[in-house]
């Protein structure tokens, strides 16, 4: 007679617990990427495996795709398809390998921004993009979205003297404050949605203020 547990259960142990998934999102100017590599110290001294990745962007293809969808005209929707596909091969190539291994991926934007840029600033009709978010990330077990999605808030103003300080403007950056108006009530619709997803940083504040903030979120946490 058989003994033991049966083999189906030995392997279910033998599989490693899921990662955890933290995104960055923000208008352009808010401060979140500087913020990053902050982050990833901080889970890195707890002991946790950390991939730093980036949307558009993650993956060689995934890259190629964010020169064009930050430098080169297009409609809404091409720019949304663009985006997406480029989702979805960052999600198969880096981000669900680094979860099955139990890594922590921190990606500065996810499908927040997409909803709030492509949504919001363009006015472009969210029913289909939940139709690609659903097609992109979709999964047997539910939806793949961050376990916890920090958004900086900040003014479209604030923002803007921030960019106009560091650096030359790209497609997006080089939109008016109506249009940054527009992408942070796309934000803030997602987090009235998920609040339980989303933390939100008052990125007004100075570095230090910051970080204190996120780490508060964090520590409420019990996995980090």
């Amino acid at each position: 007679m058989a003994t033991g547990k049966p083999a189906a259960d030995e392997a279910a142990t033998d599989t490693p617990p899921r990662g955890r998934f933290i995104s960055f999102e923000g208008i352009d100017g808010a401060g979140k990427s500087s913020h990053i590599e902050a982050l990833a110290a901080w889970l890195r001294e707890r002991g946790h495996e950390v991939v730093v990745t980036r949307e558009p962007g993650g993956t060689p293809l995934a890259e190629r795709v964010r020169e064009l969808v930050l430098h080169a005209p297009m409609d809404a929707l091409t720019e949304a398809l663009l985006v997406f596909a480029a989702r979805r091969d960052h999600l198969v190539q880096r981000i669900e390998p680094a979860l099955a291994r139990s890594a922590t991926v921190l990606c500065d934007r996810f499908t927040d921004a997409s909803f709030a840029y492509q949504g919001g600033g363009r006015g472009f009709d969210l029913a289909v993009l939940s139709e690609l978010e659903t097609w992109v990330q979709g999964r047997v077990d539910g939806m793949l979205q961050p376990d916890l999605t920090l958004w900086f808030e900040i003014t479209p103003a604030a923002a803007a003297a921030r960019r106009a300080a560091v650096r030359a403007p790209d497609r997006f950056e080089a939109q008016d404050e109506d249009f940054f108006r527009r992408v942070s009530a796309g934000y803030a619709a997602r987090c009235a949605a998920e609040p339980g997803r989303f933390a939100r940083i008052d990125a007004h504040a100075e570095r230090g203020a910051v970080w204190a903030q996120i780490e508060v979120h964090l520590q409420k946490r019990p996995w980090a």
